[in-house]
């Protein structure tokens, strides 16, 4: 009995522990959005640097009306909207394709290609952004959205990911199917991308919110300010030397950060299924 009681308050101990970890590692990680959020309707740059912190005594919202005085904000979600939109669905169709042959087909070279995509994952972005930058100004498309969309409609980690989705859903379905007649369109089609929507969602999210986040390649691509993208318009608001108003760039990462957390929060439940999924022992 006492053995019993004793493995009782161990594992109470161990929950608890576990507990107070994950309270404190989510505290840390929220605390610089609560800071954000605070300062957006903070009426001056004092209350953002006073300590202990606090609440606005007298919370505003006119920091938000300054971000749409100061920059063209829509033009910037609206760029946004369409290379983070474009660049998902084009990885969505280009990615599934792939990991389709990778996971399902038979052909020579399929394990050297796949190595050399896996590989490609280890290059650092900014080894490949002067060629890119060459590559669109040859074209004629630096300065435009394209110069955006166009470089990353391919991605390797969503080849990976989708693949190793594949590689976990039975070959008896495509067999059965292969029976009744159909081709590897179909089962694309038909099969196999219903069972993979989990995955499909989880690398929409995934890619939506670092397209949405990307900083770099604006930077480099566009110089046009009608052109550029939300975190390249939020430099812009900083100001050349981070002279801006502390209370208005809260207000413009706020409304910036709050569109991609409501996405997140409402379809996270696909990231737990798409893990689980692909960790069975089919």
């Amino acid at each position: 009995m006492r053995r019993v009681r004793a493995l009782r308050w161990q594992d109470l101990a161990s929950r608890g522990a576990t507990l107070v970890i994950l309270a404190v590692a989510a505290f840390a990680i929220a605390a610089p959005f609560l800071w954000i959020f605070r300062g957006a309707f903070s009426p001056s740059d004092g209350e953002l640097t006073r300590l202990p912190p606090s609440l606005p005594e007298a919370p505003i919202l006119d920091n938000f009306g300054k971000v749409f005085d100061q920059v063209p904000f829509g033009k910037f979600v609206l760029n946004s909207l369409i290379v983070a939109g474009a660049v998902t669905l084009a990885q969505l169709f280009t990615c599934s394709t792939a990991a389709y042959a990778f996971a399902r087909l038979r052909f020579r070279g399929r394990d050297t290609a796949f190595a050399v995509v896996l590989a490609s994952m280890m290059i650092p972005v900014q080894v490949t952004i002067v060629p890119l930058f060459l590559v669109m100004s040859r074209l004629g498309l630096t300065n435009t959205l394209w110069a955006l969309i166009l470089p990353p409609i391919f991605s390797a980690f969503g080849i990976f990911f989708l693949r190793q989705h594949l590689m976990s859903i039975p070959r008896e379905l495509d067999e059965a199917a292969t029976i009744d007649g159909a081709g590897h369109g179909t089962i694309y089609l038909r099969i196999l991308l219903p069972l993979t929507a989990p995955a499909l969602a989880t690398l929409a999210i995934l890619c939506f919110t670092y397209w949405w986040n990307d900083l770099l390649l604006p930077l480099v691509m566009i110089n046009d300010t009608q052109t550029q993208t939300l975190p390249a318009g939020l430099v812009l608001l900083a100001g050349r030397f981070s002279t801006g108003s502390l209370t208005t760039i809260a207000a413009g990462i706020t409304m910036a950060v709050v569109p991609v957390l409501v996405v997140f929060v409402a379809l996270q439940r696909y990231i737990v299924q798409s893990i689980a999924a692909s960790g069975m022992k089919l």
